[in-house]
């Protein structure tokens, strides 16, 4: 059975999309009825009065309508447009500074460790770490519009008051939201809120303009007209505020349950309750408010928890109370934590500290959603097992229940590489140059001395971007120690650093490694895998999401033959066994015998196959997931090329796929 967890978020992320958008019609219906009446009031005195009905369809009542929306829709086009840097964008929108990978500071290499860890084990590329250093409340954030592109953001007080299993447990939480499809929501829902705000900002201009330029006119024959411009600009601030209700009430409708998936989800990845748990107790204790910006409540529904005050706590935070959240992470895990603290804190600081809590905890607490949060969606059957004969063989663990996990063997399996890196290596892949080196390293380490310089001898001579013979004398003996299984992790340890280039230096490090793929006039899967993986990552418009174009299996019917074909073949040696497991996998999708499948493919259309099942519903890709891992797993084994050739797929499909 697919696993419902990954797939059934990323489809609910989707609907939350649609969601958002009927939320923001709703409100923009709602503030330009406000401010029809508004205008209704200015305007009919100086005309036959009309019914405000009559007066709507009357040219004052359509120019109002237009303005109003025109209004709306440039301060939102104008925040989209801010935004379209991605989360580095965000990060530096509220002032954030970027940690560089070869920090000295031992609370940032603590954070860069654990999410190095975390990266891996979960199968998605190291994000771009960025701290707010003015900030000494407890809270974090994610932002993007891809996982490949995504940034995390942490206070300076989280890296300073949690202990290494609560940060990991912060951590978790937002990785969470990278693997949910969340960040993307977060970053519209910004520009959206831009626009339903614009219409108070304008009031409190004209408010000003008004009375404090009317104050100084008083006795000139314009002051009525400023006195009236005024009063314009307070009804317009009123309906501003209106605005911001209707705001933070988005925020809390599309934010609350996903942060109780988050919860559960840290739990899953870090199997330790009490270290996010911890966090949030410590937010309890103190606050996660974020004082230094001016952006904090727009960035409300994107934190860890509550980033602004706001009245209304109950109906309009974007997050449950905290006592709430512990509860459902663990029930007994709240009163464990104040008699934890009871035992290890003086009287009089407890007292403060309660005192303190008292002044910022949130009232009117919700009903308990633990249930919802732990995802009781249904579950949707992978194509693939009903074409089994499960009385004649056991079912394999099907691949679609690891995406977008982390497991206990996939993280001792970070943590152990992790260790077994030399700090001259790690720290290489921090930087640009390394990073690239890095990337001709992988497609080289394994050559003889004579074929690894009659390839790179094709790099064009670059200061940045040609061979350094000596950065890769570091990297290809540790390469080759590490062998074929560390290839993709350390490669996503070097992403950050490769997404530094400019675009033409993307584009001529692509074009390098297209040179040394080319060089033995043979492609094996990993240089496949490599290339069509910094293509994917590195090209132009890498960032951008893909939208869903398909949502059933035949609209790509050849394509699904095409990659299954590919899988069975690369599954065994044997001509009649991939005949057999082809037929196994692809029963489950279409009725009737199946056809015979290509002998070859090549790249061209390999990547044109991998494109158009990007663009397939998030529910119906488990199933592509599920039919692939049939033909690697038949025998129990995953080979490294079998892997790597699964990880390609995976990655094309927005899939993240942990170390098997």
């Amino acid at each position: 059975m697919a696993n419902p967890g990954f797939f059934q978020r990323q489809a609910h992320a989707r609907r939350n999309t649609g969601l958002l958008v009927v939320l923001f019609l709703t409100a923009v219906s709602l503030i330009t009825l406000a401010v029809c009446l508004v205008g209704y009031m200015v305007t009919r005195s100086q005309s036959t009065p009309l019914p405000f009905h009559h007066w709507l369809l009357s040219s004052h009542g359509l120019t109002t309508v237009a303005a109003a929306i025109v209004l709306i829709g440039i301060g939102s086009l104008i925040r989209w447009i801010d935004l379209a840097g991605g989360g580095s964008r965000v990060a530096k929108m509220v002032g954030a500074r970027l940690i560089e990978p070869d920090t000295q500071n031992s609370d940032e290499r603590k954070l860069r460790n654990i999410v190095e860890e975390m990266a891996i084990a979960s199968g998605v590329s190291v994000p771009e770490l960025y701290v707010m250093d003015h900030e000494t409340s407890i809270n974090a954030f994610v932002a993007g519009y891809t996982p490949g592109e995504a940034v995390m953001v942490v206070t300076k007080g989280a890296l300073a008051q949690l202990s290494r299993d609560e940060l990991q447990g912060v951590v978790g939480h937002e990785f969470s939201h990278i693997l949910n499809g969340d960040m993307r929501l977060n970053v519209r829902l910004i520009s959206m809120l831009a626009g339903i705000l614009m219409i108070g900002q304008i009031g409190q201009f004209l408010l000003r303009a008004g009375f404090y330029s009317g104050a100084t006119r008083s006795r000139n024959r314009d002051g009525r007209a400023q006195a009236a411009m005024g009063m314009l600009g307070l009804a317009l601030m009123i309906i501003g505020y209106v605005g911001v209700f209707f705001g933070r009430l988005i925020q809390a409708a599309v934010s609350r349950q996903r942060e109780m998936l988050a919860d559960a989800s840290s739990v899953q990845f870090t199997r330790n309750p009490e270290g996010i748990g911890g966090a949030l107790f410590k937010i309890g204790m103190t606050s996660g408010y974020l004082d230094t910006t001016s952006h904090a409540s727009d960035m409300n529904h994107m934190c860890f928890g509550e980033s602004a005050r706001m009245k209304f706590t109950s109906l309009l935070a974007s997050h449950p109370p905290v006592e709430e959240r512990i509860n459902a992470i663990q029930p007994g895990l709240l009163a464990r934590l104040r008699s934890r603290l009871r035992d290890t804190e003086p009287g009089a600081k407890l007292r403060q500290k309660a005192a303190q809590a008292e002044s910022v905890r949130m009232a009117d607490l919700a009903s308990q959603v633990a249930g919802a949060a732990r995802g009781t969606a249904g579950n949707r059957l992978s194509p693939l097992r009903s074409s089994f004969n499960e009385s004649a063989r056991q079912p394999v663990s099907q691949l679609s229940t690891r995406v977008g996990t982390v497991t206990p063997q996939s993280e001792a399996f970070a943590s152990n590489l992790l260790e077994q890196l030399p700090s001259t290596f790690r720290n290489l892949l921090y930087t640009r140059a390394g990073a690239i080196q890095l990337c001709y390293g992988l497609l080289t380490y394994h050559l003889s001395a004579a074929e690894q310089k009659h390839s790179l001898g094709l790099l064009t001579k670059h200061p940045l971007l040609g061979e350094q013979p000596d950065l890769l004398t570091k990297l290809l003996p540790t390469l080759a120690k590490l062998g074929e299984p560390a290839r993709f992790p350390v490669l996503e340890l070097a992403m950050p650093a490769l997404r530094k280039l400019d675009k033409e230096e993307r584009q001529i490090l692509l074009a390098n490694i297209q040179k040394l793929v080319a060089a033995d006039n043979r492609l094996s899967l990993f240089e496949l895998a490599l290339s069509t993986f910094l293509n994917r990552h590195l090209a132009p418009g890498a960032g951008h999401a893909v939208p869903v174009k398909y949502r059933n299996y035949r609209s790509v019917k050849p394509e699904i033959e095409r990659v299954i074909g590919l899988f069975a073949r690369a599954g065994t040696s044997s001509e009649q066994q991939a005949d057999k497991l082809y037929n196994e996998a692809i029963a489950g999708f279409f009725s009737g015998p199946p056809e015979t499948p290509a002998g070859k493919v090549s790249i061209k259309e390999l990547k044109a196959t991998l494109d158009a099942l990007s663009r397939l519903s998030p529910l119906l890709k488990p199933g592509i997931i599920d039919a692939c891992g049939h033909c690697i797993m038949h025998d129990g084994k995953v080979g490294v090329r079998e892997y790597e050739l699964m990880r390609l797929v995976a990655d094309q499909l927005d899939c993240p796929m942990p170390p098997l």
